[in-house]
């Protein structure tokens, strides 16, 4: 058995297939396509899900992959154990319908016998209790020693939900176990890892229908699953995931940044593991377009950067350092995935700016550790509860580790059990949004059971009205064989000109008729399997299955999406060329209306950019440009300058869309014929949607001019408002700021003065609660600022006391309690009592002990709300 390095394992797995007639595919974007069922790609055969059903027709019936992939259900034990890693790849080889049991049993054996050269001694076999067919295969068409061979139950039998499932057979290596010969001997080393599974092959055997039913598959398909850390282990003679050759050389960079040494302490070891594995996730992440959040797959993302952030604190990093990192996990990674040497300084951009986003909510988070701390001591109490620590984690990121440490240091616990009693029931709430999962995660109606050999010809890039044949008609619940006035449903055609959503572009709306019917077809998408469907109301009559149809595609509307379409590829041009060449397609909308883009970039454009940017695009629009679309080899567009999106896949013939000389672009949409169709374009506004990415969104052709008649008569309205001439109004605006200004400082001063003859009033009105002063009042008219300065003047007055002041303006409610240091020993809190007082008031807030403020609704219950604060105060005043 020899050494093999991750990259060379990788091609030598790829490599043999392809020599047994396998199509060798490109890995999926971590994006699932099409699958609700999934956050992130977690599977070497989740992206092929449409072919083990049929809804898509594969490439080959015979593919191999390997496969990027995100798993986070066992986060908490990444860099703990030899094993747990969030990023691995899974290597793969896939029959649909073709070969079976067969064939793979023998060629696994051939693969890691003879091309890897692992010892046959080191090697056991499992498979599910009732597959003998498997046992006879193993035991006839390979030399293992039947002895070898374990039968297990339902760990050797593959199902998610409803859908494709069947038996497998895993293949394990011994580490060491020693003598193993009964299934119970097998499954205690396994679990003491002295046994490891590093092969999985799936027999998808059946259908597993709603009902629990296992149906046999007319054409049982092969799924396997070789993870390559696992198999790299073995191969390089080390038992850590965490030692294979190219995940060491980013725990080496790691160390190197955070001067640190790996193997010396056990602590600082889990640090390093989780900067690496976590370090590594997120480059793959967001080069596939994912993107920094507070929910889903881009909460998944930010979650795993600040766990390393906060575990580079833990082992002394000063300032952002992952970003430094991204360069290793490249050097390591980016010959396999060339992706990710293109999107290099783009990740490291989005990497950078997250960190120090996370410096900044680390500081946030202890300032609000900080009250919670002060609370609980204020109530004697010597425990942080669950909820105060989730909303920590939840709202500012802030570590569970690093609240526990803190609350050591002024001798309190954590309450760890009521942290994942809230976790458990996050978890549980965002299952329930996502709902039942099915095989696809896609709703569970007829559209999304379409047989993959039911095909639609678009043909509309030239054509808006053709003539067709019904072939599929479906109510929401089930196929049906007419659709009759007054029915919505859906209509699949033979041949269609309706452009179904794709690409950011919306679907095509239209009519659908015959001498029996009228029908309007509302939308126009593609189901899970890529089927062209026609969302449809009846307007008149009855449809009847076969019946020929015309199909006729709204024109004026077709050409204002076009116009838009077009317009954005010339925008992403202008962006380059203006912003430079960094700048990316991060995801695009074109409706009827406007066009939205959203691309990568690192800052605010300014004005001047701005205006630079739509001259440029209109200047390229009136040169009148030919609109030209060329059919070429993915290779070829490539070669001629297309820009593409790398995070797509493409199939062997794409579209190239050139604008003349200017823009070329693959795409599959529609556009115009020549640029000066467009007419003109105007930027209607810019801004950031995420770390790195920035939006913009125009108008074209009539909307633009719409757009620009509104503007012009909001800017006569302002003038006749002013009464001045349009070239005068900022000039008269100014004249009024400066009148504005001065009549506030002068209203200010009437109120400092009113203020301070109210200072000893509200004094002189003051109660006592056990020694403590307490004053009360509503002042009439004062901000939040004014009222806050006149309780700081009056609480500097007293020796022992609370103040607690409101004020009413423009209908919002102020309050203010500022109590002096000494009373808080007498169990004075001032976030409690404004709590308490604003709640009586509509309203709600907190803050320190010895100063606290809130807002309300309700001005009329202010006298209420303060003689609630002072019932408050005869509550907790000792």
């Amino acid at each position: 058995m020899k050494y093999m390095g991750a990259n060379e394992l990788r091609e030598s797995y790829l490599s043999f297939f392809e020599g047994k007639e396998h199509l060798r595919l490109k890995s999926a974007p971590l994006i699932p396509k099409n699958d609700k069922s999934l956050l992130l790609i977690n599977s070497g055969m989740a992206p092929l899900k449409p072919y083990f059903t049929g809804l898509e027709t594969p490439p080959k019936k015979r593919i191999t992959t390997c496969q990027k992939c995100i798993r986070t259900g066992d986060i908490e034990n990444v860099g703990k154990t030899s094993r747990h890693g969030t990023f691995f790849e899974m290597l793969g080889n896939f029959s649909f319908g073709d070969y079976f049991k067969n064939e793979i049993i023998p060629w696994a054996w051939e693969y890691i016998t003879e091309v890897l050269a692992i010892p046959k001694d080191k090697l056991y076999v499992t498979i599910h209790l009732s597959d003998d067919e498997a046992f006879e295969i193993w035991t006839s068409k390979t030399d293992i020693d039947p002895k070898r061979i374990f039968r297990l139950g339902e760990d050797n039998f593959w199902e998610v939900g409803i859908g494709p499932c069947g038996p497998c057979s895993e293949i394990h290596f011994d580490r060491g176990a020693g003598k193993i010969e009964t299934s119970e001997q097998f499954e205690e080393a396994s679990e003491a890892d002295k046994i490891v599974e590093f092969w999985n092959l799936v027999f998808t055997q059946f259908d597993k229908d709603e009902d629990g039913k296992y149906n046999n598959l007319a054409h049982p398909n092969i799924d396997t699953g070789m993870g390559l850390e696992r198999i790299a282990t073995i191969m390089q003679g080390v038992n850590n995931i965490f030692e294979i050759d190219t995940v060491k050389n980013i725990v080496n960079r790691v160390c190197e940044l955070t001067n640190s040494k790996y193997g010396q302490d056990s602590e600082k070891d889990i640090s390093i593991r989780i900067i690496t594995d976590h370090v590594k996730s997120i480059s793959m992440m967001l080069c596939d377009g994912v993107q920094p959040s507070n929910e889903g797959r881009g909460y998944v993302l930010r979650r795993l950067l600040r766990r390393a952030a906060r575990h580079g604190r833990k082992l002394g990093a000063e300032g952002i350092f992952l970003h430094k990192i991204v360069d290793t996990v490249v050097e390591n990674y980016g010959g396999a995935y060339e992706e990710l040497r293109e999107k290099q300084d783009f990740i490291k951009k989005i990497v950078t700016l997250e960190e120090e986003r996370f410096n900044e909510t680390i500081d946030a988070g202890m300032d609000k550790l900080q009250v919670v701390i002060d609370e609980v001591l204020a109530n004697n109490k010597n425990i942080i509860e669950g909820k105060d620590i989730f909303t920590l984690y939840d709202t500012f990121g802030f570590p569970v580790e690093l609240t526990e440490e803190i609350a050591e240091e002024k001798n309190l616990k954590i309450d760890l059990e009521g942290f994942k009693s809230h976790m458990e029931e996050q978890r549980r709430r965002a299952q329930e949004a996502r709902g039942e999962n099915t095989y696809m995660g896609s709703d569970e109606n007829p559209i999304n059971k379409i047989s993959s050999d039911i095909i639609t010809e678009f043909d509309g890039y030239s054509k808006t009205i053709l003539q067709a044949k019904a072939i599929v008609l479906a109510t929401k619940t089930e196929f049906v064989n007419e659709l009759i006035k007054g029915e919505e449903g859906y209509v699949v055609t033979n041949v269609t000109p309706f452009y179904a959503e794709m690409g950011g572009q919306v679907g095509d709306k239209g009519i659908i008729s015959n001498e029996n019917c009228k029908i309007e077809v509302i939308d126009c998408k593609k189901n899970v399997g890529g089927k062209i469907i026609h969302y449809v109301k009846v307007i008149e009559g009855k449809l009847t299955l076969n019946e020929l149809v015309t199909l006729e595609v709204n024109k004026e509307r077709r050409g204002a999406i076009s116009k838009n379409h077009t317009a954005t590829h010339m925008l992403h041009e202008a962006l380059r060329e203006v912003l430079g060449s960094h700048v990316s397609q991060s995801g695009s909308y074109v409706d009827q209306e406007r066009l939205r883009f959203d691309f990568t970039h690192f800052s605010a454009i300014t004005e001047d950019e701005l205006n630079k940017i739509e001259a440029l695009v209109n200047e390229k629009i009136m040169e009148v440009f030919e609109v030209k679309t060329d059919v070429m080899s993915i290779e070829e567009a490539k070669k001629s300058g297309a820009m593409a999106l790398f995070d797509d896949k493409y199939a062997a013939d794409v579209r190239v869309v050139s604008v003349g000389e200017f823009s070329k672009e693959l795409c599959g949409g529609t556009h115009v014929y020549n640029s000066g169709q467009i007419g003109i374009i105007k930027i209607v506004s810019e801004s950031g949607v995420a770390a790195g990415i920035r939006r913009i969104e125009a108008v074209t052709g009539v909307n633009a001019i719409k757009f620009m008649e509104n503007k012009n008569n909001l800017l006569k309205e302002v003038s006749s408002m002013l009464k001045c001439s349009d070239k005068d109004i900022v000039k008269r605006l100014n004249s009024q700021i400066h009148e504005l200004k001065d009549k506030e400082k002068e209203i200010f001063e009437l109120k400092a003065k009113l203020v301070q003859g109210a200072e000893d009033d509200i004094l002189a009105n003051a109660r006592e609660i056990r020694g403590v002063k307490v004053v009360t009042s509503k002042v009439e008219g004062l901000d939040g600022n004014s009222l806050r300065d006149l309780a700081d003047k009056i609480r500097n007055k007293m020796e022992l006391g609370v103040v607690v002041l409101a004020s009413a303006v423009d209908g919002k409610v102020n309050f203010v309690a500022m109590a002096t240091k000494n009373s808080l020993s007498s169990g004075v809190h001032c976030g409690k009592v404004i709590k308490e007082a604003a709640t009586v008031a509509g309203g709600g807030g907190g803050g320190r002990p010895d100063m606290a403020q809130a807002g309300g609704k309700n001005a009329e219950m202010i006298e209420k709300a303060l003689e609630k604060a002072y019932e408050v105060l005869e509550t907790l005043v000792k």
